[in-house]
């Protein structure tokens, strides 16, 4: 089995990769950015450019993520990528079921008009000799529109397909049509499953391969579990927290953006200390260093 890390904006940046892979060990096949939207005329944010800098992804498989209904501007940043920093391989963001891009037709909007998405595909690789996977959803409303869509994928000689078995509306929640993952089965290129593995209890899916998000945020030693090892103790944890915290807090000016990405991640690591709930609290509520701090501190209390 082979195992895939997902992005999540604000949280996966290289600091996290990197702190992962080397306090819980090497268990991802692959890693993915957060999704980049192209700026014609800007260019990419250097925060981007940071993120997926060689440099900072050692002995890491990266994947850039783009996110564009203009297959020209996808073209255009896929090469920059691949120019600038040699990466083979490119993602397309057809799952992202956030209101706000999806208003805008990308991310799973695209899969609500499926003649346009064979348009763009169609001129993508005309194009280009970039790898390209995508990241999809089944639809925009009803698990019904896969079969439409699949065929559409299946025309195209993508690297791999990505399928998170839900549709647009139903965000992360609701049921997991895994009947519509099966219909991949004959697809003419590796099929990725990705959806609601949080456990080890949770990999009764359908594919090899799996793209896991939320569960990793939550649990960082779940990469580790699936392959036979041991859940993270409380002292592995506090070193986790301790340096990306102290990543951040060199990286970042000032304290807010450092407070704020690091409520983020305990939002998910919150689970790791029941009887907590006090503590957490004041976490939310910690609007200055000294706070977060002292928070923190009573997290930890007792548990290492």
């Amino acid at each position: 089995m082979e195992l895939y890390l997902a992005p999540m904006e604000g949280i996966t940046g290289y600091i996290y990769r990197n702190a992962l892979k080397d306090l819980f060990g090497d268990h991802f096949r692959k890693y993915f950015t957060a999704f980049i939207t192209p700026r014609p005329k800007a260019g990419m944010r250097s925060k981007e450019r940071n993120d997926m800098h060689p440099d900072n992804n050692k002995g890491i498989t990266l994947v850039p993520q783009i996110m564009s209904r203009d297959a020209e501007e996808f073209l255009s940043l896929a090469h920059e990528i691949r120019a600038d920093f040699g990466y083979e391989e490119i993602n397309l963001n057809c799952g992202c079921p956030s209101g706000t891009v999806v208003s805008h037709g990308r991310g799973s909007g695209m899969l609500k008009d499926p003649e346009y998405l064979d348009r763009f595909l169609f001129e993508v690789f005309e194009k280009t000799e970039v790898k390209i996977s995508v990241k999809t959803r089944i639809g925009v409303t009803d698990p019904d529109e896969w079969s439409q869509l699949l065929e559409i994928y299946k025309k195209y000689p993508l690297s791999e397909l990505i399928i998170h078995p839900r549709v647009q509306k139903q965000g992360y929640g609701g049921k997991i049509w895994k009947e519509c993952f099966e219909m991949a089965a004959d697809a003419p290129f590796r099929v990725i499953y990705n959806g609601d593995i949080k456990t080890t209890e949770d990999l009764k899916c359908l594919s090899d391969t799996l793209m896991i998000g939320r569960g990793v945020i939550a649990d960082p030693s779940l990469g580790r579990q699936i392959y036979g090892g041991v859940k993270a103790s409380a002292e592995e944890l506090k070193a986790f927290h301790d340096r990306i915290f102290s990543e951040y807090e060199a990286l970042f000016d000032g304290p807010q953006p450092l407070i704020s990405h690091m409520k983020e991640l305990w939002s998910y690591m919150c689970i790791n200390f029941p009887g907590k709930e006090k503590e957490f609290k004041a976490l939310k509520k910690a609007r200055n260093l000294a706070e977060y701090k002292a928070a923190i501190r009573g997290v930890f209390y007792a548990a290492v």
